[in-house]
């Protein structure tokens, strides 16, 4: 009787430069569509952390998909994210993840927001997501950036999601990001905005 040999084709490993569960989990299903292998800098035995010193969101993606393609040799997708105010003139920005300081949890920033929002009569707000591709020798392949246009609440609503998520109201919703189911929150988030601007590169370098 013949035995029917079975092969298993590997899919290429992107490394999505984050340890943050729930960043991953988006980029999952937001790159659900491609037949990638997409590892965290936990799954890649990556412990060093990179300096986020650039003064803007392009600098930062930049920097940190550089220097984790060159400590792995993989290619790197990072990106820099933030919650921009206009009330604050831009703040929290580039500083949002470490806005309240560096071991603050995400409702210490929630609530250090609020706080300089109290007497705000314009709580217009966007997310801002800048994605960097480097190849495997940390070369820059391409940058974008996606946005989501929103207002905040005056108090935490919702369990879902990460970081200021429960006190974003994206345009055109009754819903923070936070209530929203994930599937709705990727459709329309600035992660995603900025994903579709880079599948084609991802296609193009890996092929697929």
């Amino acid at each position: 009787m013949a035995i029917e040999n079975s092969v298993t084709t590997l899919m290429p490993e992107l490394l999505i430069a984050t340890n943050n569960a729930g960043k991953l989990a988006e980029y999952r299903a937001i790159l659900a569509c491609l037949r990638l292998t997409l590892l965290s800098l936990t799954d890649a035995g990556i412990t060093v952390d990179v300096p986020e010193t650039g003064t803007t969101f392009d600098e930062n993606a930049a920097m940190k998909a550089t220097e984790y393609a060159r400590l792995t040799s993989l290619p790197t997708l990072a990106d820099d994210s933030g919650l921009v105010i206009d009330h604050l003139g831009g703040r929290p920005g580039i500083y949002s993840a470490r806005y309240a300081g560096e071991d603050a949890t995400d409702r210490d920033r929630i609530d250090k927001v609020l706080a300089e929002m109290t007497s705000a009569a314009d709580r217009s707000a966007r997310f801002i997501c800048v994605a960097a591709l480097a190849d495997n020798s940390g070369e820059i392949v391409a940058s974008v950036k996606g946005t989501c246009e929103g207002v905040l609440t005056t108090e935490p609503r919702g369990s879902s999601g990460f970081g200021y998520d429960p006190i974003f109201l994206p345009a055109d919703f009754d819903k923070t990001f936070a209530e929203l189911d994930p599937e709705t929150k990727n459709r329309i988030s600035h992660r995603q905005n900025a994903a579709l601007k880079i599948i084609p590169f991802l296609q193009g370098f890996f092929d697929i």
